[in-house]
């Protein structure tokens, strides 16, 4: 897939690139979110070899596009796909008491959880949220939906960046 998404050739414009962006978003996150993630004109920036590596909006990073074809969230798209989405798609709810500490980049705990979207898996990339839908960061979930609800011990969700 990687060949087909080789940006800044004569054969792919970067409007065929953007498609191709948002198909892949759209299966990652669900029907939408490609258009929610990669509206206006988004910036990519490419590796050495052509690869679409950052995506970004008004200079923020919205998303990275890995080597293995998944997108990590950066908080400028998990707030884009929180005002896209209904809740609880795409999110983890954590009380208030976890604030501080996800928006400083710290990891949310399966004893603080709230609500889960419960299509959420381990490795999902998923938005963290207050009981009112204020963003608080992004990360990738290490447990399942109905695991995050059952256990009082362990990591929910790796924090990969805070709302400060």
């Amino acid at each position: 897939m990687d060949a087909l998404l080789r940006a800044g050739s004569e054969s792919e414009p970067m409007a065929e690139e953007l498609a191709r962006l948002r198909t892949i978003a759209d299966y990652q996150f669900g029907r939408s979110a490609g258009d929610a993630l990669f509206t206006g004109d988004p910036e990519v920036r490419h590796t050495a070899t052509g690869r679409p590596e950052q995506v970004l909006a008004g200079g923020e990073r919205l998303v990275t596009y890995g080597v293995d074809g998944r997108f990590t969230l950066g908080l400028a798209g998990g707030e884009r796909l929180r005002e896209a989405f209904e809740a609880p798609r795409a999110r983890v709810v954590v009380g208030e008491e976890s604030a501080p500490f996800v928006r400083e980049g710290k990891n949310a705990f399966a004893k603080f959880v709230q609500t889960a979207d419960p299509a959420v898996r381990p490795g999902d990339e998923i938005c963290i949220v207050g009981p009112d839908d204020d963003l608080f960061g992004v990360g990738r979930a290490e447990l399942a939906a109905d695991a995050m609800a059952d256990f009082e011990t362990g990591m929910a969700v790796k924090t990969r960046e805070g709302a400060d």
